[in-house]
């Protein structure tokens, strides 16, 4: 669907029963919304999901290419605009490495509307892309010596009407005052961060932060971790909701 906000059409997709938890799912850097295809696909019977592509990404277009709307207040207000269109007053966020910042920034600036946040890959710090590489290289060497099964990207995972855009649409990250904002998340928070991604040390930061919140490392996982072990985050995060979310 397609919803005209201020400079800009945002894209986005809803699925499940509106009766369910609602869920907003967040992507990841370079991502579009069709990330979490097969996450939605094992939870439309448990969640009302609903993804997304910040503006200028994947099919969201912006009304001119203006830097000033490239901000985490712009998208969360965004956000904001599909929920009031879905009817939808709370939420529980899942999100993924770059999107697990833009998470951060809506959950202190809307803890009212945040039940439960799950921040995958979580980073506050500068994005270490060389090593991130060299750890997911190193995490599927582990994998296939392992025997565990292997997932081929969803189809348009990393596709975009305007490629400017999209790199535009990043720098929203630069600046930002994250320490601040993680003082202000008052709901709980799962933090889950693969043990060959190097930002591991800071998903360690936000759980001695954060006050309700706990750590999972995953094995032999690297940067991406949705899109690299779909099955295995998705076990993490029904876990952590069955323990503090309530959900059956």
């Amino acid at each position: 669907m397609e919803l005209e906000v201020k400079d800009a059409k945002l894209h986005f997709e809803f699925s499940g029963d509106p009766k369910d938890p609602s869920l907003v799912l967040w992507n990841g850097a370079g991502c579009s919304l069709r990330m979490w295809d097969r996450v939605v696909e094992k939870l439309k019977n448990q969640f009302f999901t609903i993804t997304f592509d910040v503006r200028g990404t994947g099919l969201s277009e912006v009304k001119a290419n203006d830097k000033s709307q490239f901000t985490f207040e712009t998208y969360s207000e965004d956000l904001n605009k599909i929920l009031e269109y879905l009817n939808v007053s709370n939420i529980h966020i899942w999100s993924m490495a770059w999107g697990s910042r833009a998470a951060l920034a809506y959950s202190a600036l809307f803890p009212e509307k945040v039940l439960s946040a799950t921040l995958s890959d979580a980073s506050i710090g500068i994005a270490d892309t060389d090593s991130q590489k060299e750890g997911s290289k190193r995490a599927y060497k582990k994998q296939i010596a392992s025997g565990v099964e292997s997932f081929d990207l969803p189809e348009g995972w990393n596709q975009h009407l305007n490629n400017e855009t999209m790199v535009m649409a990043l720098s929203a990250a630069k600046g930002y005052n994250f320490e601040g904002a993680v003082k202000n998340i008052n709901c709980p928070v799962l933090i889950m961060t693969g043990d060959h991604d190097p930002n591991l040390k800071y998903s360690n930061y936000l759980e001695g932060e954060i006050s309700e919140s706990r750590l999972v490392v995953l094995t032999d996982v690297g940067h991406g971790s949705v899109l690299q072990r779909p099955d295995l985050t998705l076990k993490e995060f029904l876990s952590f909701h069955k323990e503090k979310a309530n959900i059956d």
